[in-house]
């Protein structure tokens, strides 16, 4: 397996590229002249932003509050160039207790078990990184920079598309069909 680690990094932020609708999000950390970018879905960027939040709440104490995350407040632009690395399939968030770190784990591949739940009869040679090494990002924060990166995570996702108040969803220029109105376009 391809790890790439940043223990500390010099900066990791989560962002978005592109229209509202079109946008592409991306998880970049840096060190010296290393840079790792890694693409995600909308929802994963609200869930990791989420589960560091609750992680944080629960284990740092004001070593991860919002007032020590001040200074490490970070809303400079994502760097050019928007070419991932990989796509992530699957994410972790760990509290590392002895060091008083969050350690954030992204990796191109879903679990063994998650494929076995694959529906048909999906062959290896079908998947996106079939004859690839697999590949993670490791990134090691202290509590008051992940509490940072998981307000950036939040801000990022601003910006999109209305949602519908009914359902929640999108909305598109055109509206949308939304489910909670029995399909009828709203």
């Amino acid at each position: 397996m391809s790890e790439h680690v940043f223990d500390p990094p010099e900066r990791c932020v989560a962002g978005s590229v592109g229209p509202p609708g079109g946008r592409t999000f991306f998880l970049q950390a840096t060190d010296g002249n290393r840079m790792m970018t890694v693409s995600l879905e909308k929802e994963q960027v609200r869930l990791l932003g989420e589960s560091l939040v609750e992680l944080l709440d629960d284990v740092a104490g004001d070593d991860g509050a919002e007032a020590a995350a001040a200074t490490f407040t970070d809303n400079a632009p994502l760097d050019a160039p928007f070419e991932d690395d990989f796509r992530v399939q699957r994410l972790s968030v760990a509290w590392e207790a002895g060091r008083r770190k969050v350690v954030l784990e992204a990796y191109d591949r879903p679990d063994a078990e998650d494929l076995a739940d694959l529906p048909g009869e999906t062959e290896e040679s079908d998947l996106p990184w079939s004859g690839l090494p697999p590949q993670s990002l490791k990134v090691v924060l202290e509590p008051a920079r992940a509490r940072a990166f998981a307000l950036r995570c939040a801000s990022s996702l601003d910006g999109g598309r209305p949602s519908c108040p009914f359902c929640g969803q999108p909305l598109d220029p055109t509206g949308h069909i939304c489910p909670r109105a029995n399909g009828y376009r709203r």
